[in-house]
Formats: C-alpha cells, structure tokens, sequence
C-alpha cells in the first residue's frame, strides 16, 4: 500500500503525473474530450503501482479523472468562446439528456468489476478512432436542426457511455454533431461545454457512490482522489487554454485524422491490458 513507498517511488509518481497533465490539458482543448481518455488509462497504472485494491482503481481512475476534467472544461470552453466555437444551442438542448446518462451510467460502471470497465472503454474507443480516421470534413457545413427524439436518444447514450468511460463526453458529441453538419471546430468547442456538465455529474456521482460503498482508499472520497486532482488539476487547465487555441490554426481534415489515430491508440492500449486480466 501507500505506506511503503520510498521518498524516490513518491516523486516519480508525482512526476508522471504532471507530466500526464501536461499531455492532457493539452488534448482536452485540442479535441474538445476533457483528456479522460488518456487520463485514465494513467490513473489506472499509478493507482495499480501504488497497491490500491485492483477491484476498485478503474472506478477510482474513472471518478479521479471526472473531477478533474470540470475546471480543465470551463477553460477549454471560454478559449474556445473567444473564437466563436461553441453553440451554446445544442449545450442546452443536450444537457439534461446527458446529465441523465451520466448517472444512470454511473450506477452501471460501478456494478461491472475492473476487467469488464477496461474492455468496455478500450471497445468504444477503437470504435470511434476508426470513425475519424474514415470520415471526411465538408466544406462549409451547414449544420441540420436536431429534433427532440434525437436529442433525447444521443443525448441520454453520449451521458450513458461517457459514465463508465471516466471522459467528457468529445469522442461521442463531436461526432454526433459531425453528423448533424456542424464543423469540426465548431463540434469540439461546444463539445468542451457540455464536457462540463459531464465531468461534474460523473464526479458527483463516482464520489457518491465510493461513499455508498463505504471503499476505504487513501485520501478520497467515494471514487474521487484528492492528491490527483490538486497535481493534475493547475496544469490541465493552463494546457488545455493553449490547446483551444491551436484548434484554430490547424487544417480541419488534420485535426480529424489526428483525434481518430490518437483513440485508435488509446483503444488499442486498453484492449491489450484487458488480455492481461
């Protein structure tokens, strides 16, 4: 456990750490995804390395990366205001279907034990690495009116995928707003947004639900670690303002091929741990 851990172990953790959130704050407002799916995959190795109960530290990389990606949201989405990216139309319209899916996802991610989370989320993540990779961005898009039944169903699944994912919800919205013809910028910008309404609800409930549980892990409440998010968080946030802004000076059908190669990998990683369990 914790407890024995030398001062060197200590510091390499800490230091992988503000290294991750380096990457992650960075990808978070590139890509409009809140940086859980890196951030947990990493959350998942340290906690494992530190000798936390293997049956509870996806749950934990899961909440711990929830409530770090509420304050690296906020900053990704007023970067991206700056520029006249986020549609705060579809935020409203899809909020209270995702926030919904968060939890009813929340309650499904902690009945499943860690080999099935891992698979899980490795499986989705392929999915929608490969949905980039294909797909071609339009020319002047013109964005097509999304009824109520579709937000209600894409709104409830995009909450109900992101739960037992840990992530803000960009590897479902933006393509979901991709489809509806709304451009990639404009899709992750407001992907960012929401991404808020994700990470607090999935925070809220990870964290209610540990306590439910009654867990014993160090330094947390419920599923959410406090040590994590106080190193991730400072640098996440300042990453993700200069990753917004790159956004706007990378060709669009780049930015798309980039976000499908960068889940491929991630997917792929996941699923080769999952073959260790």
């Amino acid at each position: 456990m914790l407890e024995i851990l030398d001062q060197n172990q200590i510091i390499l953790i800490v230091a992988v750490m503000m290294m991750s959130a380096v990457i992650v704050g960075f990808m978070a407002g590139l890509f409009g995804i809140g940086g859980g799916l890196i951030m947990v995959p990493i959350l998942f190795y340290i906690f494992s390395y530190v000798g936390l109960e293997q049956k509870f530290i996806m749950h934990l990389a899961i909440g711990t990366s929830f409530s770090i990606i509420i304050p690296t949201s906020i900053i990704s989405t007023i970067t991206h205001m700056k520029y006249k990216s986020v549609d705060f139309n579809i935020v409203r319209t899809f909020g209270v279907f995702i926030i919904i899916g968060v939890i009813i996802g929340t309650l499904f991610a902690v009945s499943l034990k860690t080999p099935n989370l891992v698979l899980f989320f490795s499986i989705m993540t392929i999915i929608f690495g490969i949905y980039f990779l294909l797909q071609k961005e339009k020319q002047n898009p013109i964005p097509i009116k999304i009824n109520l039944i579709y937000r209600v169903i894409f709104g409830f699944l995009s909450g109900f995928f992101s739960g037992p994912m840990g992530i803000g919800g960009g590897v479902f919205n933006v393509p979901i707003f991709k489809i509806f013809g709304y451009s990639i910028k404009v899709a992750i910008g407001s992907s960012a947004a929401i991404g808020f309404l994700n990470s607090l609800t999935g925070a809220i409930s990870f964290a209610i639900s540990g306590r439910y549980l009654n867990v014993d892990i160090p330094l947390s409440i419920g599923f959410v670690n406090i040590p994590t998010f106080l190193i991730f968080v400072p640098i996440t946030a300042f990453m993700a303002k200069i990753g917004a802004r790159t956004v706007h000076k990378v060709d669009k059908n780049l930015l798309g091929k980039l976000f499908g190669i960068y889940l491929s990998i991630v997917g792929s990683w996941l699923f080769l741990e999952y073959l260790k369990f």
